[in-house]
């Protein structure tokens, strides 16, 4: 399992891309390429020639994808053996912040950034609205087209029954022989920082000052581990527990309680993209029905996923591996997650370590 710090065979072209329709008439005359457009209709006309432009620069550079998150390895490869494209991997380990402190020396193609760090460098993107725009949810999305959720997860726990007794709630956790920890410093890892969160929520209202106390809660009673490999219990995103599962059958997940903490990763393409059409194309890609469902290998909450569920393109054998949960998922606004993050930044070292 990789954290990250602030956070399929090829088939035929026409038969993967969500709304592609059928290939082009001969002899149409269209407008010229413009490769900086923001949407498909708009620079390309056709999916066929936004394909072409894309193979002409040959190349895609991508930053912050780890192999093994989301099932992002398998992702980067099919888009490779599918349209013929190299995609460069800098920095996969990278934290949000991190890729757009580098960008300019770096110049990756596209981003895939929690939402408040995409929300605050929006003037660093290109606008563009895949062909799936409307299914995703608005309230995950830019209106002007800047950044787009592309997938995401619930909070969830993660322990050892062979050490612990299973918990029904994040309160369990101050049981006595519990041992707990975070992916990291919530300070600066993205899922770290969420379960903290996660752990306040009530009524459907999440509050850093709870989290806060709980986890001090949590050390003074001797149930704060060192770190996540001497922990019994993990409070983690539930694709990362569940891919942890997958491998280790001794490993067990679950979604507490009537309300769960949401969030989700946002795409965007670089403003300054060195090559336009490619980061258009990645993005089609990962939005397509085939892109959502490679998510959902990776136990990932596909943004797309209610919309594949009505269209009976949602892959139910991939989605019934998901923690199961009638919880209502609470997702934070943009000024709420900046707020509890100012909060933690005053408070987690004096109260926690």
């Amino acid at each position: 399992m990789t954290v990250r710090t602030s956070a399929a065979a090829a088939v035929i072209l026409t038969a993967t891309i969500a709304g592609c329709g059928a290939p082009a008439p001969q002899n149409v005359q269209f407008p010229p390429l413009n490769v900086q457009a923001a949407s498909l209709k708009e620079g390309f006309s056709t999916m066929e020639r936004l394909v072409e432009a894309a193979r002409q620069e040959g190349a895609l550079t991508v930053i912050a994808l780890p192999r093994d998150w989301v099932n992002y390895g398998e992702i980067i490869d099919t888009f490779s053996e599918e349209y013929g494209i190299k995609v460069h991997q800098l920095e996969p380990d990278a934290g949000s912040a991190r890729e757009i402190a580098a960008a300019d020396d770096l110049k990756p193609d596209v981003f895939d950034l929690s939402m408040d760090v995409a929300a605050a460098n929006a003037a660093r993107f290109a606008p563009y609205r895949v062909q799936g725009w409307q299914d995703i949810p608005d309230r995950l999305k830019d209106h002007r087209g800047f950044w787009y959720a592309g997938y995401g997860g619930y909070m969830s726990i993660g322990y050892d029954p062979t050490r612990v007794t299973a918990p029904a709630s994040f309160s369990d956790l101050l049981k006595p022989r519990h041992s707990v920890a975070l992916p990291g410093d919530p300070r600066e890892v993205s899922a770290a920082f969420n379960g903290v969160m996660a752990t306040s929520l009530r009524g459907g209202e999440a509050r850093a000052e709870r989290g806060v106390e709980f986890f001090h809660r949590l050390k003074k009673a001797g149930n704060l581990a060192a770190t996540p490999k001497a922990a019994s219990v993990l409070v983690d995103w539930d694709y990362n527990n569940t891919e942890r599962a997958a491998a280790d059958k001794t490993w067990k997940v679950m979604i507490p309680g009537d309300a769960v903490l949401g969030a989700y990763y946002v795409q965007a393409i670089n403003k300054r993209a060195p090559h336009p059409a490619a980061a258009r194309l990645w993005q089609e890609f990962l939005f397509s029905d085939k892109g959502q469902n490679l998510f959902l290998k990776g136990y990932a909450r596909p943004a797309r996923m209610e919309a594949l569920q009505m269209r009976g393109t949602l892959d139910q054998e991939l989605a019934a591996k998901l923690p199961a949960t009638h919880a209502r998922p609470v997702i934070l606004t943009i000024p709420e997650i900046d707020t509890a993050r100012a909060y933690l930044q005053r408070e987690w070292a004096d109260k926690v370590r």
